[in-house]
Formats: C-alpha cells, sequence, structure tokens
C-alpha cells in the first residue's frame, strides 16, 4: 500500500471511532437526561457530542477541498500583469483656511517635537 493510501485509512479510522466515541457519549448523556436528575443541560450535551465526532471528517473534507482548489490555482494560467499606476496629480493650491490649518498643524508638530525633545533629555 502507498503512503497516501494508508494514511487516508489511518485518517477515516479515526474520522469513524470519533463518531462512535461521541455517539456512545450522546447515549450517555440521554440516559442522564432521561433520569430524575436530568437537566436541559444534558439534553444540549445529547445535541452535541455527534457534531464534536463529525468533526474530524469534516476537517479531511475541508482539507481536501482547500487542497483541489490550490492544484486547480496552479494549473490556471497566469492572470495578465496589472496596469502600471499612474503619476500622482499634484494638489492645488492650498485655500486660505488650509494654509491656516496648515500653520496649526505646524505648531502642533513643533510643540510635539519640544516634547519628545524633553522627554529624551529626562531619558
Amino acid at each position: 500500500m502507498s503512503s497516501t493510501t494508508t494514511r487516508r485509512l489511518a485518517i477515516v479510522g479515526v474520522s469513524v471511532l470519533s463518531l462512535a466515541i461521541c455517539c456512545g457519549l450522546a447515549w450517555w448523556q440521554w440516559e442522564r437526561y432521561s433520569s430524575a436528575g436530568g437537566t436541559f443541560q444534558n439534553l444540549g450535551y445529547v445535541l452535541q457530542w455527534p457534531l464534536f465526532g463529525l468533526f474530524p471528517a469534516f476537517m479531511f473534507w475541508r482539507i481536501r477541498q482547500l487542497k483541489r482548489r490550490q492544484q486547480e490555482g496552479r494549473e490556471a494560467p497566469e492572470p495578465a500583469a496589472p496596469p502600471a499606476p499612474r503619476p500622482a496629480a499634484r494638489p492645488a493650491a492650498p485655500a486660505d483656511d488650509e494654509d491656516e490649518r496648515d500653520e496649526e498643524l505646524a505648531a502642533y508638530n513643533r510643540y510635539l517635537a519640544e516634547l519628545n525633545a524633553r522627554d529624551q533629555e529626562v531619558n
């Protein structure tokens, strides 16, 4: 047997074993729910355990789907190169209110630089 066949059989075996064990646990929780001291929490577990048991099979299926998509992506021809980016347009001259904001911004940046310099002197 090849290693991939052995690996697939092992994964199927683990998936079936997981489902069998989890269905057994669901049955156990059902018995607890049916007993005099059973709660709705036990009923919730009855519904959860089979889902936990199916999870390895789902992961095996999902990994196969992702590998298949990846292989299809490799076999597909490469798309054409994107067009070259256009050079950025130069901004228009700022309006008067923008000049004020730029001055405020410059003053704020000077203040931050002064604070940083003080902090560097302390350290």
